[in-house]
């Protein structure tokens, strides 16, 4: 069943939606979705088209409610199934988003990138994570561009090579040997395979657990207070060098 645009409320949908286009030899193409559909698709995710889509029509101008020729969605796209065609136009065309969706989907994009390169980043000087506040000054005095429509790691080469003058930074896995107590083992074995790779690990005949972790650089002071906060501090824990 075809799916309506809702024209009782015509003035609030381009604040939820927006509009993703492709021109061509001078025709446009255009269909209407919701910003965070235009987001899960580029990043490779299964999205329900039709259910993200404010009407299943193709238009040539959406503000002005007027259809895209059937005959030149065949020529263009090889089809005129509006949900294939809108799947093209969303992932390949240009998105028109009001200056309040782009300052929020930028910000929003802004604080995954921060949080990406806290946990997995460090300092070679130290071998310490950087803290997000200390990467959020770096970003901001490097003036760098976020796109809120590209994936956190097709745009985290630009944004380290941005950051490098002002902050040393690389990212880096690091190994940690751990010992844990009978009594602890059990309730802290899924919290240290969460956090990253079991790389030895030895069961000791009274039930204590030693093992090699190795997990993203950034993520160490996370990793080493949780176990401590589960074990009451009754923990052994070595960073391995080299």
């Amino acid at each position: 069943m075809p799916k309506e645009l809702r024209t009782d409320r015509s003035d609030d949908l381009f604040k939820e939606y927006v509009i993703a286009r492709i021109e061509k030899a001078g025709e446009k193409f255009e269909v209407i979705v919701k910003p965070d559909a235009v987001q899960q698709l580029r990043e490779g995710k299964n999205v329900d088209i039709l259910a993200n889509i404010a009407t299943d029509q193709i238009f040539r101008d959406s503000h002005k409610g007027s259809r895209a020729s059937e005959e030149k969605m065949e020529e263009f796209f090889g089809t005129t199934d509006p949900i294939e065609v809108a799947r093209r136009l969303i992932l390949e065309g240009e998105i028109h988003l009001t200056t309040e969706q782009r300052r929020d989907m930028t910000e929003a994009k802004r604080k995954q990138i921060v949080s990406f390169i806290a946990a997995n980043a460090i300092n070679p000087q130290t071998g310490s994570p950087h803290p997000p506040q200390r990467i959020e000054i770096a970003m901001e005095e490097a003036k760098v561009r976020i796109d809120p429509f590209k994936p956190v790691d097709e745009q985290m080469k630009s944004v380290l090579d941005s950051l490098r003058p002002l902050i040393p930074i690389r990212f880096e896995k690091v190994k940690i040997a751990v010992k844990l107590s009978a009594e602890d083992s059990a309730k802290c074995y899924g919290d240290i395979k969460g956090f990253g790779n079991i790389l030895k690990e030895e069961w000791q005949p009274n039930g204590s657990w030693i093992g090699v972790v190795e997990i993203p650089g950034g993520m160490q002071t996370d990793f080493l207070e949780r176990l401590s906060q589960k074990t009451k501090g009754n923990v052994e824990t070595k960073l391995i060098k080299g």
